[in-house]
């Protein structure tokens, strides 16, 4: 395994991390009162929205997927109209998600809707930008040993953080504490933005230990 796709790894995922870190500061030069607990809903749409462009960027940069056939502008209008498509679905299914898992179904839906677009962003967006529209794709990326690339790796494991950062996050919120993150969603989008960018760091570092043993045979 090349080191220097690893350095590459590290590197795009760095940058991701430090989106999320200007996401949180940024704005606040140029919106007044702004914060992550005061005006939380403002945040998740500027996170998401810096965290998605910074990853299609870096997926049309880098092309860590780059299919050797060449493809119509017919076939990528199509392709994005679909990958459009397939985050929309996502959104809806996590929000839906969410509500069976305990947020309120009628109140609150912008917050759950919006949490529901950061997890898609986290999870659903990473897979467009690396697999495409391709369901059978994320099927074999998401079973056991069915990476092929350390950055379908990383894929793996910053998914699943992500997730396991939201599940996590929701534990604080029936405690009678009465603090100000309590409030829905907040916990649970600051445990999937922590798992997301905890999964970004162990990744890189992941594929490195387990180098020798990681061999991507085509399949």
């Amino acid at each position: 395994m090349r080191e220097a796709e690893i350095r590459r790894l590290l590197a795009a995922n760095l940058l991701c991390a430090l989106s999320i870190v200007l996401a949180a500061v940024v704005p606040a030069f140029f919106l007044d009162g702004f914060s992550i607990l005061g005006t939380h809903l403002t945040w998740l749409c500027v996170c998401s929205v810096c965290v998605a462009t910074l990853n299609i960027i870096l997926h049309l940069v880098l092309k860590p997927n780059q299919s050797p056939k060449r493809r119509s502008f017919a076939h990528k209008i199509s392709r994005f109209l679909k990958c459009c498509i397939y985050f929309f679905m996502s959104c809806i299914l996590f929000h839906a998600i969410i509500v069976l898992y305990g947020a309120p179904l009628i109140e609150l839906v912008t917050e759950t809707f919006l949490f529901a677009v950061l997890l898609s962003t986290f999870t659903t967006l990473q897979c467009l930008c690396l697999l495409g529209p391709n369901i059978q794709a994320w099927i074999r990326v998401f079973s056991k040993n069915g990476a092929m690339s350390i950055w379908e790796s990383s894929l793996q494991i910053t998914s699943v953080c992500s997730i396991l950062g939201a599940w996590f996050g929701a534990f604080p919120i029936p405690l009678d504490w009465d603090r100000p993150w309590q409030v829905w969603p907040i916990s649970c989008s600051l445990g999937a933005t922590f798992g997301y960018m905890a999964g970004l760091i162990i990744a890189p570092l992941w594929i490195h230990w387990n180098r020798k043993q990681l061999t991507y045979k085509s399949r």
